[in-house]
């Protein structure tokens, strides 16, 4: 079916009281979430175990430590599977408010396929995981899940002044978020990222930098946004689905400005695309990206708070990104 369907559709639900609910509804008869099992399981097999492998690959142990997540959206899957991997605290953050307490326990009995594997990802006793999950199945509230999870859902909260306490968390990451705020909201995302990590926290995101209008419009590229100017592009954005159309290095720099040290980037290009590319009409704002830039639609990366004998230079650095911030607010 044509994009712009989609497009007028939520643009309109966007400007109307109770339009975030209606498209919830909309989403779960005829969009991404009308399958739940296969929704559930892609969270957690092509997100959540991927964050893991990251995490491994770093050397980083997270039992024990206090993360926070930026979008919890309508189902808390990378919360859950944080906590049956032994993570003491997962503070996550919605702009708007979007999990009930039914949503949590529809999570819960979705899992229940997943426990060996996220006992195996991280380095946990099957059975003792399988004990925990156990007991929130138990469980009939919601909220209650959430609570014995160690998991504080904040909501609405806005992630770029959280009010945790500066150097209070070992982690803060996102799972398909940053791709759907502007940028000044990214780069002030990351100044108080850098301010509520503690020194050596890690930063972890992941983001699907391509048109998401494509998962609707199989006749479209994944880079077919980047057709349109900014003026044009307003007409087919919309709150409920904004997309930013930032590319790879905009979200990796947007991190170093603040402050912190990318050590993992694993943005590709996609060799599909790059064959198309010379014949596709792209935007004269996007012609400053090289082609890698352009064909890439995904980023995986994770940026450390640098340690304390190295935040003299990075502090610095992040105090003048806040009032350029701040100045571009007001702009």
């Amino acid at each position: 079916m044509d994009w712009r369907i989609k497009a007028v559709i939520q643009g309109m639900l966007s400007m109307t009281p109770g339009g975030t609910a209606a498209n919830d509804w909309l989403q779960r008869q005829t969009g991404g979430r009308k399958n739940i099992d296969g929704h559930i399981r892609a969270k957690v097999r092509n997100d959540w175990l991927v964050h893991m492998r990251h995490l491994d690959q770093l050397g980083i142990d997270l039992r024990g430590q206090h993360m926070v997540e930026v979008g919890t959206g309508w189902l808390p899957v990378m919360p859950l599977c944080f906590a049956l991997a032994g993570v003491g605290r997962c503070y996550t953050m919605d702009l708007r408010r979007h999990l009930s307490p039914q949503a949590v326990l529809l999570t819960v009995q979705h899992l229940a396929p997943y426990l060996a594997e996220i006992a195996q990802a991280s380095g946990q006793d099957e059975q003792a995981v399988r004990a925990r999950w156990q007991a929130w199945s138990r469980l009939s509230d919601g909220e209650a899940v959430l609570k014995d999870a160690g998991v504080s859902y904040m909501a609405p909260a806005d992630a770029t002044a959280c009010g945790l306490d500066k150097g209070s968390v070992d982690m803060v990451f996102s799972n398909s978020v940053l791709e759907h705020v502007p940028a000044a909201v990214l780069d002030a995302l990351m100044v108080e990222t850098h301010r509520i990590l503690k020194p050596g926290g890690l930063a972890l995101h992941s983001v699907n930098c391509g048109d998401h209008y494509a998962y609707f419009d199989r006749q479209i590229t994944p880079i077919h946004y980047l057709r349109f100017s900014e003026r044009a592009w307003r007409k087919w954005n919309n709150d409920l689905q904004y997309q930013n159309r930032l590319r790879p290095v905009d979200f990796v720099e947007s991190a170093r400005k603040a402050g912190l040290d990318v050590i993992l980037d694993t943005h590709k290009p996609r060799p599909e695309l790059l064959a198309k590319l010379p014949s596709m009409p792209i935007d004269e704002a996007f012609r400053r990206y090289p082609a890698e830039q352009l064909c890439c639609t995904s980023i995986d990366f994770a940026a450390r708070r640098l340690p304390d004998a190295a935040v003299g230079t990075a502090d610095e650095v992040t105090q003048a990104h806040v009032h350029k911030v701040a100045a571009n607010r007001v702009a």
